[in-house]
């Protein structure tokens, strides 16, 4: 939390909204929502702020596709909040208004969805394009990292490639893959369920359509029928918008749903209009699915979601993910001090590799907006900052600061095969790293204060 009372990852930002510009206006949701509430920094929270901050809100969720009705009655909610109630103690009037924002975006995104690690069979559905396939093999890895057995069952009789598609991907999930030659989806199915007796998961990837059709309806009723599933989830696209709502509906209507799994978060500018038109139609959304590698895939959580667009930081998901880079223990002692030097940047860079890209890590942080300069360092740039390291002296490793010397740069520079200004923006780029992790160090008391507030921890 900065001198202002705004979380970290609100930048300062000029108003987007005077004049209106349409390349601002197309924005991404999280980010929309953080520069509205950057807009509090600086001034006088009253009655004139917060119905700006509103306008703001309205623009940013109607440019995401979020449905105007929708709209306007959750921001009205949010403004007779923030005018009607008074602040709890030791929370300001901005920390106040982050608060009811935070706790309506919660509200808003519907309830949260805990996936069971019992024995049970799930059929997966959706149309061409939504990326089910591979949201089937991002399902069975998620089970199987749980430490359950689970087989892949590739019933998709209707595209072309669909089953060897699965079968490759099973691979990369390491888990098990079943299908027969036969095009007969209903066949296919009716060996798989006996499956139950070996693995604990069985995951049936079924046929889509273009549209869904009457056809597909009554496939897919009796491969339901002979599966008997425990838990049937609809796979749509995030680049649907309000339209994931309606085939939400037609899915359920036809064979039932146990919740929807929203692909392709990380690219759309309708992701918002998706979220909201399920819960609309009264699913329930299960997972959400970004990147394209296997592990870009979470069970929804609406209180990590909600924190997330609003920049707080998600420090729990951080170590899982440095967990499973085996080397949690030094990064969170790091993180958690706010304090790097080149040595602990120097025995931890193989555990960022590992962790994925840097922009990840950064976001994971709270820090959602960072120049991408900074965060988008390619591979190359990485093994020089090593080089680099490996061609300081221990007590500039220790004490940064000593790096600020020209001399010293340029001593390292001949060291490492490199010239003096690169050596020079590295030191540049690893301060402003630096600086970040004392922030954080900084935004976790606060963090924990509002945690109070809003009845949870944040982020967690």
């Amino acid at each position: 939390m900065t001198a202002t009372g705004l979380p970290l990852g609100l930048p300062r930002t000029r108003s987007f909204l005077t004049p209106f510009r349409h390349d601002l206006f197309l924005m991404d949701l999280g980010k929309g929502l953080r520069q509205a509430l950057a807009k509090l920094s600086g001034r006088y929270v009253d009655e004139a702020a917060v119905t700006e901050l509103v306008k703001d809100l309205q623009r940013v969720l109607i440019s995401n596709d979020v449905n105007v009705r929708f709209v306007l009655g959750w921001t009205k909610k949010i403004k007779e909040r923030a005018l009607s109630e008074k602040p709890l103690p030791g929370v300001g009037l901005r920390e106040h208004v982050v608060k009811v924002v935070y706790e309506e975006l919660e509200a808003f995104m519907g309830n949260g969805f805990e996936p069971s690690l019992q024995k049970q069979r799930i059929l997966l559905l959706g149309l061409f394009g939504v990326g089910k396939t591979t949201t089937a093999a991002k399902l069975a890895r998620f089970y199987a990292s749980k430490g359950l057995r689970v087989v892949l069952v590739g019933a998709d009789v209707h595209r072309p490639a669909a089953r060897t598609q699965l079968k490759q991907l099973s691979e990369q999930a390491h888990v098990a893959f079943f299908t027969l030659e036969s095009n007969d989806a209903v066949a296919i199915t009716r060996e798989a369920r006996a499956l139950s007796d070996k693995y604990d998961v069985v995951i049936l990837d079924s046929a889509g359509r273009s549209a869904f059709d009457e056809e597909l309806a009554v496939e897919l009723k009796s491969v339901a029928r002979e599966f008997q599933p425990d838990g049937s989830f609809l796979v749509v696209s995030a680049d649907a918008g309000q339209v994931a709502g309606r085939q939400a509906k037609q899915f359920h209507d036809a064979v039932g749903l146990s919740g929807v799994i929203i692909t392709k978060m990380d690219g759309s500018g309708k992701g918002g209009g998706a979220l909201s038109s399920v819960v609309e139609s009264g699913s329930r959304i299960a997972f959400l699915g970004s990147g394209e590698k296997l592990a870009d895939f979470r069970a929804f959580d609406p209180k990590k979601f909600a924190a997330t667009l609003l920049g707080f930081p998600d420090l729990d998901q951080l170590l899982e993910t440095a967990k499973a880079a085996s080397q949690e223990e030094k990064l969170e002692k790091a993180w958690n001090e706010g304090k790097l030097d080149y040595e602990t940047f120097l025995s931890q860079l193989n555990a960022f590799k590992k962790m994925g890209p840097l922009k990840s890590v950064m976001q994971m942080l709270g820090q959602h907006d960072l120049p991408e300069e900074l965060v988008g360092q390619s591979e190359k740039k990485l093994k020089s900052f090593e080089a680099a390291v490996h061609s300081m002296t221990l007590a500039e490793r220790r004490n940064p600061a000593l790096m600020k010397e020209s001399s010293r740069q340029a001593r390292v520079a001949r060291g490492a095969g490199m010239k003096d200004s690169d050596v020079r923006e590295l030191v540049q780029q690893f301060e402003k790293t630096q600086k970040m992790l004392k922030e954080v160090k900084r935004n976790k008391g606060l963090l924990s204060k509002l945690s109070k507030q809003f009845g949870g921890k944040l982020g967690s």
